[in-house]
């Protein structure tokens, strides 16, 4: 593994995000696609489970916060699928296995190949580096962005959606499985975007509405020009602070863009929101990142 240097943690607070490459082997991002497939090939999609998911506002209420699925899949593995995957009857209108979104959110948890990358001696080694406590797992998943329909993600904040008070105790560690390229989506940021706090919360909805979440405030128009793109290698690591701004494109290439990512909350001194659609539950308390 690349080691981490003082001045890239400073680039770090200053950026908030930093890119290091190589930090996983082609042996481990192998390892990590390998145990996908034996997943996806075992999947049972229940009807009444087949949400798409999506990141548009109106959709993402539509979709998730109908979606008890989505809700209590924090400490679960469940999947999400593209838009227009699926034909009015919920079957599948192209392979299962193209058809994903992603898998989350608790990889970490019950998948022996995704806790042992998640809690590995160079992630723990990391974390102290940053200075981090008592870090715990909050969630995980793993991105497809599949070619051709690997729909966009919008600008956003990860805080927006796993709020902490105070802010800045969430941190994203994000794995490029594959190389992530201006052609297939990769991450774009704005930089020094994270120290102006959040402008918008996806927070549970009081009981009898018909979402199961809904948005406080909004997502201001970013300036597009502000955005830089980070391609980077297979085996790659993008550290995210929980406030930076960030995106990804549609992907319209032929090659697909697989990640895996998992935040991790410094739990000390930090209340996480009871508002937050992820809640720790007896099975599933957020485990400790340090082992």
């Amino acid at each position: 593994m690349a080691f981490v240097t003082q001045h890239q943690i400073q680039k770090f607070r200053e950026d908030g995000f930093l890119v290091l490459e190589h930090f996983f082997t082609a042996e481990e991002c192998d390892g990590m696609r390998n145990q996908i497939q034996r997943i996806i090939a075992e999947m049972e999609v229940p009807p009444h489970c087949r949400t798409e998911f999506s990141t548009k506002e109106e959709e993402q209420l539509q979709a998730q916060g109908s979606s008890d699925y989505f809700l209590t899949s924090g400490d679960k593995i469940r999947f999400f699928f593209e838009k227009g995957v699926l034909d009015e009857r919920g079957d599948f209108l192209i392979p299962k296995e193209k058809s994903i979104s992603k898998i989350g959110h608790a990889l970490h948890a019950y998948d022996p190949v995704f806790k042992q990358i998640t809690h590995s001696s160079k992630v723990q080694e990391l974390g102290r580096k940053l200075g981090l406590e008592r870090p715990v797992v909050v969630q995980s998943m793993y991105i497809f962005k599949q070619p051709g329909i690997g729909g966009e993600v919008t600008p956003h904040q990860d805080a927006t959606f796993l709020h902490t008070e105070p802010l800045g105790r969430i941190l994203g560690f994000w794995i490029a499985l594959e190389d992530a390229t201006r052609e297939n989506g990769c991450l774009w940021f704005i930089p020094g975007s994270h120290t102006s706090g959040i402008s918008r919360r996806m927070v549970r909805a009081a009981s009898g509405t018909s979402t199961c979440v809904e948005f406080v405030g909004s997502e201001p128009a970013y300036d597009n020009s502000q955005f830089i793109p980070l391609p980077i290698s297979k085996g790659g690591l993008i550290l995210i602070h929980g406030e930076v701004v960030h995106k990804s494109e549609l992907n319209s290439s032929e090659s697909s863009r697989h990640a895996f990512t998992f935040h991790v909350m410094e739990a000390k001194d930090t209340s996480w929101s009871k508002e937050n659609w992820l809640q720790p539950t007896p099975e599933l308390p957020f485990p400790s990142l340090y082992t």
